[in-house]
């Protein structure tokens, strides 16, 4: 037992002297540094703060050359020195680590030069020369770590403890023991509010990355209701591309070995292609507990648009459409996305928009399907919709996904505009 302490005392006393040892390169490492730190704006008090530290530094060298004054032969330097206290707080503004080696040294060369004359009292700081200095430790607490700051405290009480040492005579230290206190008081406030902004500055991080996280789920979210959907309509097609191999060679007189034999490979490719799609994007279908009871159900196309029309204006929405070209057949994917981008169009100028007039206008071109869904100014304002939602990602995703594009935006009467491009190309026959 008595080796175990023994080892355990020897580790201690090794790990002691360790951090003793690195004791002085630690310091070295966080003061002996001439890098800027510019002190930032606040906020609408702009360069005001800036400008009171500079009158401040100004009015304190009056006071200082008041007391400090010449007529005394031993003071000759000190009135310059009073002139480098003064711009230690300038240079606190931009560079608090050097400005504050400055003022320690100020502090500590006025203070040996004056100590031999008896007629001076306030010893071995004066008013002025605490105040200074004070600022000069907040300004430097506010922009370095908690660590650096207290290192520069002791360090500037060991520069007066090193002071009393070297004095030839008994001095009052009323004026000492203030001077601690608002030293250690500029040091405290300034850590705080350092650690107090900080703070704020990762709570502002912190929620950016809540809301990209946000976002990106939202996104991911949207892509996987896309996939099912997509799901649906490409299984449909590859269960007719079996049925229709299967059927094929009942449909002609004596099929030739060599177009059976095709045909078997077709429906065994498009069964084999559609268990795998079944097997992945299962999966997402296991997320949505809605999707399972609405599986079988067909995907909708713009032939029920005016179904989806005559829902909304049911729920008190006013609601125009027109449609410009030939109706003709477009491809699942393109119905699809369609009916899902005016769906969601329409949802949103019913959330966001109570008692306006929404037009829906559907444009048939020669290459492309366009897609407008413009509403009016509300009757009143309506309080933003918490969190993200997923209508206007979803919109963007289906035309993206398509190879279209998307606009949305507000219009200069106060309403909204949703404008989509979807590629659908007639087909030659036509």
């Amino acid at each position: 037992m008595d080796l175990v302490n023994e080892r355990g005392g020897k580790s201690g006393w090794q790990r002691l002297v360790a951090a003793l040892l690195s004791a002085p390169r630690a310091l070295r490492d966080d003061l002996w540094t001439v890098a800027r730190d510019p002190l930032p704006r606040r906020g609408w008090l702009g360069w005001l703060p800036h400008a009171h530290a500079v009158l401040f530094a100004v009015l304190l060298l009056w006071l200082n050359l008041e007391d400090y004054g010449p007529g005394r032969e031993a003071w000759e330097l000190v009135p310059l020195l009073t002139v480098l206290q003064s711009a230690a707080v300038v240079l606190a503004l931009s560079r608090p680590v050097p400005a504050w080696w400055l003022s320690t040294l100020t502090l500590f060369l006025i203070a040996e030069l004056v100590e031999a004359d008896r007629a001076f009292e306030h010893w071995p700081w004066n008013t002025a020369g605490i105040a200074l200095h004070t600022l000069v430790l907040f300004l430097l607490a506010l922009r370095v770590p908690p660590r650096i700051a207290a290192e520069a405290l002791g360090i500037t009480l060991l520069t007066g403890v090193v002071n009393l040492a070297l004095a030839t005579d008994v001095h009052n230290g009323v004026l000492t023991q203030w001077g601690v206190f608002s030293f250690a008081t500029a040091v405290v406030v300034g850590v705080s509010l350092r650690m107090s902004r900080v703070a704020r500055t990762r709570l502002v991080e912190q929620q950016v990355l809540t809301a990209e996280e946000r976002a990106r789920r939202t996104l991911l979210e949207e892509r996987n209701r896309i996939a099912r959907e997509l799901h649906d309509v490409v299984a449909h097609h590859m269960s007719v591309i079996s049925i229709q191999a299967q059927v094929a060679p009942h449909l002609v007189q004596d099929p030739s070995d060599e177009l059976k034999e095709n045909l078997a490979g077709i429906r065994e490719n498009a069964v084999e292609a559609l268990t795998e799609l079944r097997r992945v994007l299962g999966v997402l279908r296991s997320e949505d507990a809605r999707a399972d009871g609405v599986r079988h159900a067909p995907q909708p196309t713009l032939d029920r648009l005016d179904e989806l029309v005559g829902n909304v204006r049911g729920a008190g929405l006013t609601v125009t459409t027109e449609t410009t070209g030939r109706p003709r057949p477009l491809s699942p994917g393109v119905e699809l996305s369609a009916f899902r981008i005016v769906q969601e169009a329409l949802s949103n100028a019913m959330r966001h928009a109570p008692g306006a007039r929404v037009q829906v206008e559907i444009g048939y071109g020669s290459q492309e399907l366009s897609i407008r869904v413009a509403n009016t100014a509300p009757d009143a304002p309506v309080p933003p919709s918490p969190g993200a939602g997923h209508g206007l990602l979803g919109m963007r995703e289906r035309a993206a996904m398509l190879g279209g594009h998307l606009a949305t935006g507000r219009t200069p009467q106060g309403g909204y505009e949703v404008t989509a491009i979807l590629p659908a190309p007639r087909p030659a026959a036509d």
